[in-house]
Formats: structure tokens, sequence, C-alpha cells
């Protein structure tokens, strides 16, 4: 009886280990640096990766800022770092990082810095030409969808009113790679009461950059951002 009760216990721990997830760093394909940040905006810095295989979960980004360069840590949970049939699929994950209010200046981006995917890249923020956090009114977009067979993109979201009502679209680019989306908003209107309002509209993607897939960096109301690969 006490060695069934001590096998039962040993299988107990194997499971109970096996369960227990352990913090790995992922590899990295790009990082995206988005032009248009100034030093009163809260900054971001986009990275696509890929999880090596479905035992990997819940990829993660954590940034700090020292001087003029910008640490980025990109991991992920690995469910059984010991288990050798994890199913081989390769899953991609595109990922916006926060790295704070910066000052004027030229930034390099490290990720995974002494691993196998250290990537690096770089960030320029402008002086702010205004105190305000942000000079314009953007649309709350949630999601962005190609129209197929065109360079036409639908943006679909909600505003907080209905006093908001679309401006302009304007496009940025940093002159390899992203396009930052910035769709501005117009009030209508003084009474602005609360109602969720929804909205659809389509812009053509300009084609500046020669880039065969390129960001686009959609800048919405929070502050945040909405990120879409766009393959010519």
């Amino acid at each position: 009886m006490k060695t069934i009760s001590l096998i039962f216990i040993a299988l107990l721990l194997q499971v109970a280990h096996a369960s227990t997830p352990i913090e790995v760093e992922v590899p990295i394909t790009h990082i995206y640096s988005p032009k248009g940040f100034d030093s009163n905006d809260m900054a971001e810095v986009v990275i696509s990766g890929f999880l090596p295989n479905l035992c990997h979960k819940a990829p993660t980004l954590k940034a700090k800022v020292e001087g003029k360069t910008i640490y980025i840590q990109a991991t992920a949970l690995n469910y059984e770092p010991e288990n050798p049939f994890c199913p081989e699929m390769i899953v991609p994950f595109l990922s916006s990082v926060d790295v704070g209010v910066l000052d004027r200046g030229d930034y390099e981006v490290k990720v995974n810095i002494n691993s196998p995917y250290e990537t690096k890249g770089a960030l320029f923020i402008s002086e702010s030409m205004s105190p305000s956090v942000d000079e314009h009114t953007y649309a709350y977009v949630d999601h962005a969808v190609r129209v197929s067979g065109t360079r036409f993109v639908r943006f679909n979201g909600y505003n907080p009113s209905d006093c908001f009502v679309l401006d302009k679209v304007d496009f940025v680019d940093n002159g390899t790679d992203v396009y930052s989306v910035l769709p501005k908003m117009k009030q209508i209107s003084d009474h602005c009461p609360m109602k969720m309002t929804p909205f659809s509209f389509a812009a053509e993607i300009p084609k500046t950059l020669t880039a065969k897939q390129v960001l686009l960096h959609i800048r919405v109301m929070n502050g945040k951002s909405v990120n879409h690969l766009f393959r010519d």
C-alpha cells in the first residue's frame, strides 16, 4: 500500500511539473519603427515574430529605455519544454510595445539581446510643436481589412459620440517599411453625448515605399494603435 501511495505521489509531481510553463525568448522576424512620434507622444515600436510550435503560448513584449537605447524582451510561455512531439506549426505574431514618452532624438532598438534571436532597429522622436499630448483626435479604429484585389483598406470601429465625423486620412511613411495612418476626426457639434457610433471607411494605400510588405500603423483615439501588415 505504501509503495502504491509513493507511485501516486510521484505521478502527481510529474504532472504538476509538466503543466508548469517556462518563459523563453522567441524568434523575431522584423522591427517596425513608425514615423510621426514626437516628444509629447506615447511612442510605440511594432515587433513581428513567431512561436516555433504549438507548445508555446502567449507572446509578451516588455520594454525599458536606458539613455538612447530601447531594450525589448520578446518571450512566450513554453508549456512542454521536454516534449519532442509538440506539433511543428509556426504561429506568427505582430505586437506593439509601448516605450513611453521619449525626448527628441535617435534611439537604437535592441530586441532579445545576447540570445540567438537578437535583432536591432532604430526609432526617431521629433520635437513636439505643441504642449498637448496629441494635436489631433483620431478615429477609434479597432480593425482593418484589405479590400480584395485593390490597394484600398477598410477601417472599422466606433466613436464614443456622434458629434465626431471623419475629416481626412493622412499617411506618413518612415522611408522603408511603415505607413503611419492618421484618421483625423472633426467635431461638428458642441453637444457630445456619450453614444457609441459605428463607422466604416476605406482609404487607398500609397505606393511611396518599395518594400514587398509594409506595416500599416493606424493611430487611434486612445493614444494607442492598430497594426496591419499589407503586402503589395
